[in-house]
């Protein structure tokens, strides 16, 4: 890192950068609301003008030491409706999270490449021959003429600004200009009140103007530099644009995988990208990484020195196992081939994907109880019991799916603009796109595996327990049967350590994916199952009541895809073995294997080689996205009860990243509670 760099890394790290932001004194908040809170507007026009006033009313700041620029200077801006107005228009919708677009990614490549003009162009030819929304298409160009002056605001402060002004409309030359113009582009999207803002195929769109550069002398060294203060850019204002907690913002860079032709697109920039996050120890952005059975093991060496430091990054994808499931879903090759990831690891493609793929969740824990508490006093044998399991899941399938209709969506003409097809359809991106699926996670898997596999031994294998007393012990959270309570919890098969789970495993991710099958969302969309949690595996939790694995009632469902809390005795071998599922190319919305490892396993060459090894061996066995963690109980322990000596600590959450004393106590409670694992 260059001194430079560390310069503008204190600068932020010490909160310095917050000082420039301000309020909107009273008159001009007075008149901003009086331009957008208009009724007698529609709202793609008011979203538009709320952008360009916003925009409009930033200061310009640009430090001497600084060649990308773009900050936020104010701290709020007025939403577009008037007062009770947004309750009147959302009454008898659905309204999924903030009702606002989110968590998809841009067509990066396209605007980067042709600029700004070409699409003012194609919107007003769509506009003249009269096809698409009017109001839309104004709306639109409105939008783009806004972002075009704040960037030529910045440009003129900067000492070679004419090339940010004639890459922002035709298209970037070099790679400095294709980072400021992204940054640019970036900086607009957030404040247009779109979020979870991805950031996409990074090292595919901006290599060819690295390559360029590179030809003609430029050297890693000064590429290293530029990427390090490019993603620096993405720590300016993050703490504006949170989602669940700090740390929760979608800001998601993919690396790596093929290009359209299947060939293996790995680049010069994916190595410095990583270094770059290597070196900068930012929780943005978030670093993720597409393998396969082929990939080298120094990569992941590599990338082993990036999960020592704590982040959670970076987080893997397997093409092996995430195309063919794509396709099997009926998305195009090419668009499977060109995935990315959403705000945490739901598979969508760039550019042309509406994908909504966090709008609910199974509770598959809570689905085997049920199935418990409906079947299995009059089942006749364990099949006949996973008939009841199917039941519930059908049930469940079409409440969830039935509870998203007549869903509302805010207009977003400036994310539409940054869309591949939009401005030729004359459609916002808010009424969809190519592809308009819906993505459905599923919470406790591994503890309704471990469900499952107890009743088959203890009802119907040794027969040691009769259904209505294991009913009547769950009901009583296993008060009277301490017992029972202790085989639950150690003798009964568990998913990562004994090998009669991985069947049912199969079976309940295979019956999950089929209770969705054939169910179409209202915008034409397929419902695809996934193997994520997201902040469900908290809410689940919270009202589910003892379950036939030995959990109490209150403790909490483990994150994402992975063992139970309760599972202590197994090794990392034999979990990414279990997890590694056929059954996933069924389920693949995404939601990774999210693994804790002691920090002690990193304290030499040997022990970080083997997470290297172990990493390998999970995408060799067919495994389809992976997190790895390095953590220390006692580290977090000490964190929570001395939150002033650990404010650096960083961990990862469920998708994201964030500062361990910033988040709220059941968070760090569940981060705690994780088994970390030694090699």
């Amino acid at each position: 890192m260059t001194e430079r760099i560390n310069t503008l890394l204190q600068w932020i790290v010490n909160g310095e950068h917050k000082a420039l932001r301000a309020p909107l004194d009273e008159k001009t908040l007075a008149d901003v609301r009086a331009q957008i809170q208009r009724e007698d507007m529609p709202l793609s026009k008011r979203a538009a003008r709320r952008l360009r006033l916003l925009l409009e009313n930033e200061r310009v700041y640009v430090r001497e030491d600084e060649r990308i620029p773009g900050i936020r200077t104010i701290l709020e801006f007025p939403d577009i409706y008037a007062d009770g107005e947004r309750e009147r228009l959302l009454a008898g919708h659905f309204v999924h999270e903030q009702g606002r677009v989110c968590n998809i990614s841009s067509d990066y490549e396209g605007v980067l490449r042709e600029g700004l003009l070409p699409r003012r162009a194609r919107a007003e030819k769509t506009l003249a021959e009269g096809r698409g929304d009017k109001d839309f298409l104004e709306a639109a160009i409105e939008t783009i003429d806004a972002v075009l002056a704040f960037a030529d605001r910045y440009a003129d402060a900067i000492p070679d600004g004419a090339a940010l002004k004639d890459a922002m409309r035709h298209g970037a030359k070099d790679f400095l200009n294709a980072l400021r113009m992204f940054r640019m582009l970036h900086l607009s999207l957030w404040v247009s009140n779109v979020y979870h803002n991805t950031v996409g195929r990074f090292d595919q769109y901006m290599w060819p103007y690295l390559k360029a550069d590179l030809d003609k002398g430029m050297t890693n060294e000064e590429a290293l530099e530029l990427i390090e203060e490019f993603f620096l850019t993405f720590n300016r204002d993050s703490d504006l644009y949170t989602g669940m907690q700090q740390g929760d913002n979608g800001q998601s860079l993919m690396l790596g995988g093929c290009d359209k032709d299947g060939n293996d697109a790995t680049n010069a920039l994916t190595g410095l990208c990583l270094t770059a996050s290597l070196e900068m120890r930012r929780i943005d952005p978030k670093i993720n990484l597409r393998v396969n059975k082929n990939t080298p093991l120094e990569v992941y060496e590599y990338c082993t020195k990036l999960t020592k430091q704590g982040l959670g990054f970076p987080q893997y994808a397997n093409d092996d196992v995430v195309i063919p499931g794509l396709v099997k879903l009926g998305y195009d090759l090419e668009d499977a081939r060109n995935y990315t990831v959403a705000a945490c690891w739901e598979f969508i493609v760039p550019g042309v994907a509406m994908d909504i793929p966090n709008i609910g969740a199974m509770p598959l824990a809570e689905v085997v109880r049920e199935a418990c508490e409906n079947g299995l006093a009059g089942a006749k044998d364990f099949a006949d019991f996973q008939g009841s399991v199917v039941e519930v899941l059908n049930r469940k399938a079409v409440e969830i799916t039935d509870s998203v209709k007549n869903i509302f969506i805010e207009p977003a003409p400036w994310q539409s603009v940054l869309m591949a097809d939009c401005l030729t359809t004359g459609r916002d991106i808010s009424e969809g796109a190519k592809y308009n699926n819906y993505g459905i996670h599923g919470t406790g898997l591994a503890n309704a595996v471990d469900a499952l596999a107890a009743v088959r031994k203890f009802v119907f294998e040794e027969k040691s327990i009769a259904p209505a007393q294991l009913l009547k012990d769950m009901d009583e959270d296993f008060a009277a049967d301490a017992e029972l309570l202790h085989a639950l919890r150690t003798r009964a098969p568990k998913m990562g350590r004994d090998e009669e789970c991985d069947a049912l495993a199969d079976w309940l991710l295979e019956a999950f994916a089929a209770s969705l099958r054939g169910i179409r969302n209202e915008r034409g969309g397929i419902f695809r199952a996934g193997t994520g949690s997201a902040m469900y595996y908290v809410w689940h939790a919270d009202h589910l009541g003892a379950t036939a694995d030995g959990r109490r009632k209150g403790e909490r469902l483990p994150a994402n895809f992975s063992p139970s809390l309760m599972l202590s005795d197994a090794g990392p071998l034999s979990v990414i073995r279990a997890f590694a599922r056929p059954s996933l190319k069924d389920a693949i919305n995404g939601g990774p294997l999210t693994l804790e490892l002691h920090d002690t396993v990193f304290r030499n060459e040997e022990g970080s080689k083997k997470v290297a090894q172990l990493v390998r061996t999970f995408i060799q066995l067919g495994g389809h996205q992976l997190q790895l963690n390095a953590v220390n109980r006692e580290t977090l322990i000490d964190a929570q009860k001395h939150p002033e000596k650990h404010r650096q600590l960083i961990v990862r959450v469920w998708g994201w990243s964030g500062h361990f004393v910033q988040l709220d106590r059941m968070y760090q409670d569940q981060i705690i509670a994780r088994t970390s694992y030694s090699i």
